[in-house]
């Protein structure tokens, strides 16, 4: 129930965050006080993500890593670049800029394999998808980061440098261990696969509802409703824009059908939880994790609505 109706709960819980100190002024915030936490969930859900992967999806990776690459480099060459233009299309800068590129170049969601399935796509491609790039995100999102946000100077080298580490930290080792851990013992294996949804789950609603309690000001401020209208459109047509390219790549790179839908969904939906953690972890502002959270909602909503669109679509192959 909980995967099922994620969007719902992801729209309570957030909700609840956002009114928490209109409805109780005097009562403490365990939002606002969850963010030292950040880090530590990510890293959990990370774990549970590792040790829910199939050997057989691991061994899919470098049974086809051209088709498996090709798409990862498409997503992080096209997404960041989508970030970028967007963010100057809407007039955006500062804070608000360097959240949209944060988006942009963060690796794909886990939530666009359960999508795909939906979706009649190709799940396993998805799947290898999603693993490659986590497993290269050490190396990737700073480059990516980096290169987009060099013109504006808005990111130094040293923050790129604690992005590659906070990766490797909080994705990469957690993703490994909780694999071989899964391998080495059956028994812990059999127990991740029944409680690692939920604890994953839950913990990617709390960092979102955290970042948006943090934000609450901004989101609910009168005087930043022209900003705010701004940074909503440009998210929107990075998400849009993203399910386009990942499309149009499947189709360059004459994937059938199932794979291109797979290819789509993993390109427009990024894992804006991660982005949001690495945003309060690098930043002072919290005012750059804020195009992460509400991105969270605009991929689920519109990534729910193009695989339903599809479900009643079979595939041509």
């Amino acid at each position: 129930m909980l995967q099922r109706h994620l969007i719902v709960w992801l729209v309570l819980s957030s909700g609840v965050a956002l009114f928490w100190q209109r409805w109780f002024p005097d009562l403490f915030d365990p939002f606002v006080a969850s963010k030292p936490l950040l880090p530590a969930l990510i890293t959990i859900t990370m774990f549970v993500i590792g040790c829910m992967l199939p050997r057989d999806e691991v061994r899919q990776v470098f049974r086809r890593w051209p088709l498996v690459f090709s798409g990862t480099a498409v997503q992080y060459l096209t997404m960041p670049a989508l970030a970028y233009c967007f963010a100057h299309a809407w007039g955006l800068s500062g804070d608000y800029l360097t959240g949209l590129l944060l988006v942009g170049c963060v690796p794909g969601a886990m939530a666009s394999n359960v999508l795909t399935f939906n979706a009649r796509g190709n799940t396993s491609y998805s799947v290898s998808l999603t693993t490659t790039a986590t497993l290269l995100s050490p190396g990737a999102v700073p480059i990516a980061l980096g290169i987009a946000a060099h013109a504006q100077q808005e990111i130094d080298a040293q923050q790129l440098l604690r992005t590659a580490g906070n990766l490797l930290l909080t994705v990469v080792i957690p993703v490994i261990s909780g694999h071989v851990l899964t391998r080495r013992f059956a028994g812990f294996g059999i127990r991740a696969v029944r409680r690692g949804p939920v604890v994953a789950n839950v913990a990617i609603l709390w960092i979102i509802a955290t970042v948006v309690g943090l934000s609450r000001e901004r989101l609910l401020g009168v005087d930043s409703s022209v900003p705010m209208a701004r940074l909503f459109g440009a998210l929107i047509s990075i998400n849009l824009g993203g399910y386009l390219a990942g499309y149009a790549s499947g189709a360059l790179l004459r994937l059938p059908e199932p794979m291109r839908r797979a290819l789509t969904l993993e390109i427009g939906m990024q894992n804006a939880g991660l982005g949001a953690t690495l945003a309060t972890q690098l930043f002072t502002s919290d005012a750059v994790a804020l195009a992460p959270a509400i991105y969270t909602f605009g991929c689920m909503l519109t990534g729910t609505v193009l695989a339903k669109i599809w479900s009643l679509r079979p595939p041509n192959e």
